[in-house]
């Protein structure tokens, strides 16, 4: 396979950033872009030993490096997007893996893939996230909560919320079960919570058909098989940019039987209808409540949207998504394009100014979540 040399590598990124189509096909219809993806594929796979769990679960992570610092930081090279895109992988019984990629370039006929190798190789906020009045809504019902969108939404053991984007699978930000030096407590047995009824007067078998109306709801919890987490979140590796990588996938042990949403790759914030992205998580004020917010994009870089949606510790690791219009399927579809990070302090021309951060899944991020999930490469090219 031919090599790519690391110019044309960052000309590809570049116009994966930008996609291959229009963004409309008519004024009143935002349309998903179409975009040339990458492939990302494990090269090699070392045993690592086992951690030990100490770390402290926080739901919320602070950075010096506003969109300012981050928008005048290089493009990866090549090697170091393969460094950033290697993966660690938890199993449930407590061993732990580190897995090597490459990443690829299918060739514009569509059979064969080109490839480089050139070998192997702060101040965080106490107070409330809220920006002015409060716009939050929490959903109540289980003619809302147990529907899509608000049905893909799920609760980590750990704290924070996840959302699904698959039949086994989670996603949901890294900090939730690693601190970028080890695995908070928990993580081991991990669990993750669907909300569901909880009947009187013994629920579902009752005669009475009074009796089987749900008091509230209550979450029924299945245990997680597995976690992939990225080696750009994991510091010392690559702390400077760690944000940029606060995604992880977890898979269940069992189907959870539910609706999921996909994931698509994040188009440009002007490209969204609107402006506008959506997100659902269980707010650590409201306990118990699931809670829905939106709100304008307000500066973007190449890998994460700055936003000041509503939001409160627990809220991490909600899928962002958007309503577009499908122009294949001729239909409007949500995806997720994006994993709600947290609050963030952030420099702005010499002055603390706050944020909400979401991490948006780029096309190479695209590329590797969509292989954790599906484990082939040739059902990964439509983002």
């Amino acid at each position: 396979m031919a090599g790519i040399p690391g110019l044309l590598f960052l000309l590809f990124l570049l116009l994966c950033a930008v996609g291959q189509v229009s963004p409309y096909s008519a004024p009143w219809k935002p349309t998903w872009p179409a975009y040339r993806l990458p492939v990302v594929l494990p090269q090699s796979t070392l045993n690592l030993a086992k951690p030990d769990f100490g770390a402290e679960a926080k739901l919320e992570v602070s950075s010096s490096c506003g969109p300012q610092c981050h928008k005048g930081t290089p493009l990866p090279t090549y090697e170091e997007a393969k460094q950033y895109l290697s993966y660690e992988t938890l199993y449930a019984n407590g061993s732990r893996t580190e897995t090597q990629v490459g990443i690829y370039i299918l060739s514009s006929s569509g059979g064969g893939a080109q490839h480089r190798d050139s070998g192997s190789s702060g101040k965080s906020r106490r107070k409330r996230q809220i920006y002015g009045y409060d716009s939050r809504f929490s959903i109540f019902g289980k003619d809302f909560l147990l529907n899509y969108p608000f049905s893909t939404s799920v609760k980590l053991s750990t704290g924070c919320t996840g959302t699904l984007v698959a039949e086994k699978h989670v996603l949901t930000a890294a900090h939730c079960i690693h601190d970028g030096k080890t695995y908070v407590k928990g993580t081991q047995k991990l669990r993750v919570g669907f909300l569901k009824p909880k009947f009187k007067d013994g629920g579902r078998g009752a005669n009475d058909s009074t009796s089987a109306m749900p008091e509230k709801m209550k979450f029924q919890w299945i245990r997680v098989k597995r976690t992939h987490v990225p080696k750009g979140w994991i510091k010392g590796n690559a702390n400077d940019i760690g944000m940029d990588y606060d995604y992880a996938l977890l898979e269940l042990k069992k189907p959870h039987k539910r609706k999921f949403m996909k994931i698509g790759v994040s188009p440009p914030a002007k490209q969204l209808p609107g402006g506008r992205i959506h997100f659902s998580g269980y707010d650590n004020d409201r306990p118990g409540n699931l809670v829905y917010r939106f709100c304008d994009v307000k500066d973007e870089t190449y890998d994460l949207l700055y936003q000041q949606c509503d939001a409160q510790p627990g809220a991490s690791g909600s899928g962002v998504y958007v309503r577009m219009w499908k122009r294949q399927q001729q239909k409007w579809e949500r995806k997720i394009i994006g994993i709600f990070s947290g609050h963030q302090w952030v420099d702005m021309n010499g002055s603390p100014q706050d944020f909400n951060v979401a991490v948006r899944i780029t096309p190479l991020k695209y590329a590797q979540i969509c292989y954790w999930i599906k484990g082939n490469y040739l059902d990964c090219r439509e983002g």
